[in-house]
């Protein structure tokens, strides 16, 4: 199969809303959907995070910089605030070159947004 570009998800949650938790969980969120799919460096092309509204201290795309995707195109954006959502959430987008098709990527939740998406594939 020829190279395609594809989308894999991923989400976490934090404790509280600290820079340093925030940075330790999204670069956890990055290293275990990068390590799960076998993505490399040069096969990403973006990068979207939201963040929900109780999320102020830090960018999550600073987390991602600090493990050297600063030549990667980065966007932090609002998680839209719906009633009775999961709280301080990270959900991250990830645009990636890849061999792979869409049903052997796997998307990867952690800590307490391992609820959202119990319909995908492990």
């Amino acid at each position: 199969m020829p190279s395609a570009v594809r989308a894999l998800r991923g989400a976490t949650t934090v404790d509280a809303d600290e820079p340093d938790q925030i940075t330790a969980r999204t670069v956890e969120l990055l290293e275990a959907m990068f390590e799960r799919n076998g993505v490399s460096h040069d096969d990403l092309i973006s990068i979207w995070f939201t963040a929900t509204a109780d999320l102020v201290s830090t960018f999550p795309a600073t987390a991602a910089r600090s493990i050297g995707l600063g030549d990667v195109p980065l966007l932090c954006a609002r998680e839209i605030p719906v009633v009775g959502s999961m709280p301080r959430c990270i959900r991250v987008l990830a645009h990636l070159a890849t061999e792979r098709s869409r049903s052997e990527l796997h998307h990867v939740y952690l800590e307490g947004a391992t609820t959202l998406r119990d319909d995908l594939p492990g």
